[in-house]
């Protein structure tokens, strides 16, 4: 599940918060945040549930499967090394609605990416860090 396509693209600090969301790739798994008491998932990660206000949220393991709802292809050139055009998509996860990760697709063609793509995650390695993108599903490992 990982790809091997490297983009440069800014990294982010690890820290408490995001560690999880970061590193679970190295494993092969993708971990969003989830209330211990309502079951809501959040993501951009957050130390209390906004639903029912309670402190017992942690990461949790969630499919790594989802289905992208918006494409953008950028023809623009804004990062040395990068070549264009390339696709960004916002995919939402199974397990809930409202968790969208804005991702690549390495893989997927300009001309194959559509919204209603039904997608799995793969990771790209930068040390460390396991940057979440999304692969078509059922396609092979990149």
């Amino acid at each position: 599940m990982m790809t091997t396509r490297i983009l440069p693209r800014p990294l982010p600090e690890l820290s408490e918060m995001n560690n999880y969301f970061w590193t679970s790739g190295r494993v092969g798994k993708l971990q969003i945040r989830r209330c211990g008491e309502c079951g809501t998932y959040h993501h951009p990660y957050q130390g209390a549930c906004h639903i029912c206000g309670s402190r017992n949220v942690g990461p949790r393991e969630v499919s790594g499967r989802g289905t992208v709802v918006a494409v953008t292809i950028n023809h623009q050139p804004w990062f040395p090394g990068v070549p264009v055009p390339y696709v960004l998509a916002l995919v939402e996860l199974e397990e809930q609605a409202s968790i969208r990760l804005m991702t690549n697709l390495p893989g997927v063609s300009v001309e194959e990416a559509k919204p209603g793509m039904q997608v799995e995650v793969c990771f790209e390695q930068h040390g460390e860090i396991y940057v979440p993108q999304f692969r078509k599903a059922g396609g092979p490992a990149q």
